[in-house]
C-alpha cells in the first residue's frame, strides 16, 4: 500500500500517518521526493486501512500496489535512484554512467594493482575483483579469501578507486563489509534470502545479480529483500540467463535493461563478460547495453587472460578494455546528441 502526502505536507501529518501504520502492527518506509512525499506500508494490510489513512490530515491518495515488490517499484519511487559508492561517492543511476572493471579473481597484489591502474586510466570508476569465488567445481580456484580483500584494499589505496567484491555467506558479510565499498550478491546467491537479509542490514551499497533462471519479478523481489531491511542502496545487474544455446556461456537478455527500467527506479548494470563467456563478444554487447539504457557496465579485465586462474576466456586485455571504453563513450555521445 502507498500513501501519497500533500506537497509540502506538515511534518506532524507525516508523523501521524507513520504512527498510525505502526500501531496497526505494520512497518513503513518514507520516500521524500522533490514533487511528493510517499509512505510505503509494508506487511499484511487489511481493507479498512485504506479508508482510515485516506481520512487523515495531509493525505492526498492511498492505493494498493498490485506488484509483489513494493520498495523497488516505480510506484513507490517515481524518479531514478542514484547510488553513491565509496568515500569518493562515485554516482550511478539517473544519468550517471559508471563502469566497474577488474579481474575475475584476485590472484596477487601485483596483478590486482596493475589491473586497477590500467582500468582507471581507461575510464573505469570502480575496481571489481573476487576474493571469494563460487565455482561449479570444488577443485577450481576459489579465491584468496581475506588475503584477497587485503589486496583489494591495497589497490584502492594505490588508485583511489572504490572496490566491489562478492560476498557468498551471511557469516562473511561483516568481514567483507569492512573492506569493500559495494557488496555483490552473485547469480547463484540471488535467492539466498538469509544473505539478502544480512546485506540489507549494512550501510554499504549492494549489487544484486540476476539469477540464471530468474524472471524479472524474481530479481526485483531479491532486491526487495535487501530494501525491506532498510538498505535502499541497491544496484541491479543483468549477467545473462541459462537457455538452450551452448555457444555462449549464458544468453544476454538485452531486453531486461529497458524492461526493468520501466518497472523499477534502481540503477541497472550490464555484465557482458559473464553473459557471453567469450572476450570478443564483450565489446559489442557492452555497446548494445549502453545503447539500451544501462546505467553502467561490469567488465572482467586481466593483464594476461591466458594465464588467469578464473574466467580467462571472457577477460579483456588492457588494450581491449581501453578500446571498449572508447566505443562505449562514442555510443553515449551519440545517445546524448553529442552533449
Amino acid at each position: 500500500m502507498i500513501v501519497v502526502m500533500a506537497h509540502h505536507s506538515a511534518h506532524a501529518n507525516v508523523e501521524s500517518v507513520v504512527t498510525h501504520i505502526r500501531e496497526r502492527g505494520l512497518s513503513s518506509q518514507l520516500n521524500e521526493g522533490v514533487e511528493r512525499t510517499v509512505i510505503g506500508v509494508l506487511g499484511e494490510v487489511y481493507d479498512e486501512l485504506q479508508d482510515e489513512l485516506t481520512l487523515m490530515p495531509g493525505v492526498v491518495e492511498v492505493f494498493r500496489i498490485s506488484k509483489p515488490y513494493k520498495l523497488a517499484s516505480r510506484d513507490f519511487h517515481e524518479s531514478d535512484t542514484v547510488v553513491y559508492i565509496g568515500e569518493s561517492r562515485v554516482p550511478i543511476g539517473a544519468g550517471h554512467f559508471t563502469v566497474f572493471a577488474g579481474p575475475c579473481a584476485v590472484e596477487s597484489e601485483e596483478q590486482t594493482v596493475a589491473t586497477a591502474k590500467a582500468v582507471k586510466k581507461a575510464g573505469a570508476k570502480v575496481l571489481r575483483g573476487g576474493a571469494f569465488k563460487p565455482r561449479t567445481s570444488p577443485y577450481s580456484f576459489r579465491g584468496l579469501f581475506e588475503d584477497g580483500l587485503k589486496i583489494l584494499s591495497s589497490a584502492r589505496s594505490e588508485t583511489g578507486m572504490p572496490i566491489i567484491t562478492e560476498v557468498m555467506s551471511p557469516k562473511d558479510v561483516d568481514l567483507v563489509a569492512r573492506y569493500a565499498d559495494v557488496l555483490q550478491v552473485g547469480a547463484r546467491n540471488m535467492q539466498n534470502y538469509s544473505l539478502l537479509d544480512e546485506v540489507g542490514m549494512t550501510d554499504k551499497p549492494v549489487m544484486v545479480k540476476r539469477g540464471m533462471s530468474a524472471s524479472y519479478e524474481d530479481w526485483l523481489l531479491a532486491a526487495e529483500y535487501v530494501m525491506a531491511k532498510g538498505n535502499h542502496q541497491v544496484i541491479l545487474t543483468e549477467r545473462g540467463i541459462r537457455t538452450f544455446e551452448t555457444f555462449t556461456r549464458n544468453t544476454f537478455d538485452l531486453s531486461a535493461i529497458p524492461a526493468v527500467r520501466s518497472m523499477s527506479h534502481l540503477p541497472i548494470v550490464a555484465d557482458p563478460s559473464h553473459s557471453t563467456g567469450r572476450y570478443f563478444m564483450v565489446r559489442p554487447m557492452a555497446m548494445a547495453a549502453t545503447a539500451a539504457g544501462a546505467d553502467g557496465l561490469i567488465i572482467e579485465v586481466h593483464p594476461n587472460p591466458d594465464m588467469a586462474k578464473c574466467d580467462g576466456a571472457q577477460s579483456l586485455t588492457f588494450d581491449n578494455f581501453s578500446s571498449l571504453m572508447n566505443s562505449v563513450k562514442a555510443i553515449r555521445e551519440a545517445i546524448s546528441g553529442g552533449n
